[in-house]
């Protein structure tokens, strides 16, 4: 089975073309104001109309108010929505989108209840825990936590880097990896939302070998 691949946090246009160019199945767009990743609306639209065909344009959200996702749907052509907060199922489906849903993983049974529970989306994320943090951490947790049985897609998230990426689809063989951080610039000057080009490179060459 083929691993896809989601380049997330994507605040350019330049960049979201370099990640299709590179082979990414899809790329995320944040409206989520603490995320120094974070977008206003005119700046995803300009980023999501530079997206190819068949490359998918994913919208992350955390807690939102319904009125907020309208208000992004009515002028960001998205595709998918993911729902990175607390958000009960009901609401995740109500906006005539297909949705994933992401759990922040302490225990296995985190992703046993968030599959019965969110039973409607079209994939579920597991990212690592963190209790102030709703994702982006830059952290992984341990992979042999997600079950082998997998009544949804799973989207491996959580401390995913050209380095490692390999590894992580050929240990747990998810449907999907989702990176952010991972695939930013490093070092102590580096600033959180640009992405390096040559890291996203190095990233899906990583995904495309072992597929």
């Amino acid at each position: 089975m083929k691993t896809r691949a989601k380049i997330c946090g994507v605040t350019t246009p330049e960049h979201a073309l370099a990640a299709s160019k590179a082979g990414a199945d899809a790329i995320g767009l944040v409206f989520y104001d603490p995320s120094p990743r974070s977008l206003d609306i005119a700046r995803a639209a300009e980023i999501a109309c530079r997206v190819p065909a068949f490359v998918s344009v994913v919208g992350l959200f955390v807690n939102p108010e319904a009125s907020w996702v309208r208000e992004v749907l009515a002028r960001v052509p998205l595709d998918l929505l993911q729902f990175h907060g607390d958000e009960e199922a009901a609401f995740c489906g109500q906006f005539g989108r297909r949705w994933i849903k992401a759990v922040r993983v302490r225990r296995r049974e985190d992703i046993e209840a968030a599959f019965r529970t969110y039973h409607n989306a079209s994939g579920l994320l597991v990212d690592a825990y963190d209790p102030n943090l709703f994702g982006g951490t830059g952290n992984g947790f341990d992979w042999a936590l997600i079950p082998e049985q997998r009544p949804l897609p799973v989207i491996l998230a959580g401390g995913l880097t050209p380095a490692n990426v390999g590894r992580a689809i050929e240990q747990v063989r998810p449907w999907a990896v989702d990176v952010s951080g991972g695939v930013e610039h490093e070092g102590p000057l580096a600033t959180k939302g640009i992405k390096d080009v040559s890291r996203i490179n190095e990233f899906m060459r990583e995904v495309q070998r072992v597929n």
